[in-house]
């Protein structure tokens, strides 16, 4: 297993840089995979994207599970996406709260689209699409954004759209 790696934080370079893709079989990959998927576990996090970690590379985990920061979200086997991409397949966006490990302390509702179709290489090379629905899309969306040079804030509609994690915790969850 990788080692833990800090998380940047909102005002790190890296989080505004577009990320770079990457050969899946390298030495590189393997190592970020690897550190990227112990940080992720140790978090409560549903989602990691390289960037995250310093790393400037197309790298995302999606590994949505019920975990205390989203105690409804579905589960998922952690998935691997090595220069991801995505197109939507619907027009229809929802706001939906999000949080995220690089921005601590808030949550935001954030748009966006509902069904959307993937593409990425796996760790072993292999080229796979699939469709994403609701919270995963938006999970996926999310971590893109990373590998865009964007955080969530970026796509709050209203700045009354945000609010303190601990206010979320009582209104929201409670």
């Amino acid at each position: 297993m990788g080692k833990l790696r800090q998380i940047a934080l909102l005002g790190a370079p890296i989080l505004r840089t577009k990320a770079e893709e990457i050969r899946f079989d390298s030495n590189i990959a393997r190592d970020i995979v690897n550190d990227m998927q112990a940080t992720l576990s140790e978090s409560n996090g549903v989602g990691l994207a390289a960037p995250q970690i310093y790393e400037p590379y197309r790298i995302i985990i999606l590994a949505s599970r019920p975990t205390p920061r989203y105690p409804n979200a579905p589960f998922m086997e952690p998935t691997v996406m090595i220069n991801p991409d995505f197109r939507m397949l619907s027009e229809k966006q929802q706001k939906d709260w999000e949080g995220c490990l690089s921005i601590p302390g808030i949550r935001a509702l954030v748009p966006r689209f509902t069904l959307i179709e993937i593409s990425y290489t796996d760790q072993q090379g292999k080229q796979t699409r699939q469709t994403l629905k609701n919270f995963i899309a938006r999970v996926f969306q999310h971590e893109y954004d990373h590998l865009e040079g964007k955080v969530y804030l970026d796509r709050v509609e209203n700045n009354q759209d945000i609010i303190s994690e601990k206010e979320f915790n009582k209104q929201i969850i409670d």
